[in-house]
């Protein structure tokens, strides 16, 4: 990618592709943008398809379930290959699994906190906001906002989600004290 991450799978409805090598995110796009599957991916050294659900096999840093909710569940999540799952899609992880993967110290950060550039972009979009200063205010929100929860999760010894959970219920508080609305 731009930013130096190397994406060693990727999944849609028909299948999967890996290579611990590093898949090229041009081709990716390309067959997605032309109606094709990530399972049409050149074949070469290193290049493995196989079942959509079978992506959660695959040993990387950071997963990042992006589709589909309940991906990671109690009856799979001994699968999981990596430190870090970040939440793209609305309710990727049920709630028993992510109890199980904190316990095991696997990080997840809540999808409510991941996915939320969407609403920063259009609220940017809506003020009349350049893509520049939509696309550095994602970043500086969702940076701030995640480095903000795994500080609570750390110091209060609970999950990211329950942080998480926490400090969106402290900044809506706010929110409504400011134009005296009741919370009832």
């Amino acid at each position: 990618s731009a930013e130096g991450a190397i994406i060693v799978a990727a999944a849609d409805s028909r299948g999967m592709v890996s290579c611990q090598d590093g898949l090229e995110v041009d081709t990716l796009l390309a067959l997605k943008a032309s109606g094709g599957s990530v399972i049409d991916y050149p074949s070469g050294a290193g290049i493995v398809t196989g079942d959509r659900d079978a992506i959660i096999d695959v040993p990387c840093d950071i997963w990042i379930p992006a589709a589909r909710p309940d991906v990671i569940r109690e009856d799979n999540l001994d699968r999981l290959q990596a430190a870090m799952v970040v939440s793209g899609a609305n309710i990727a992880v049920t709630a028993e699994a992510e109890k199980q993967l904190h316990a095991k110290g696997v990080l997840c950060i809540p999808d409510f906190i991941a996915n939320a550039g969407g609403v920063i972009c259009a609220a940017m979009e809506y003020q009349g906001a350049s893509e520049r200063a939509a696309l550095q205010a994602i970043e500086e929100k969702l940076s701030n906002n995640v480095q903000t929860i795994l500080e609570i999760s750390r110091r209060e010894g609970c999950l990211p989600r329950e942080a998480a959970v926490d400090m969106a219920m402290q900044r809506v508080r706010k929110a409504m004290q400011l134009r005296r609305w009741s919370l009832f």
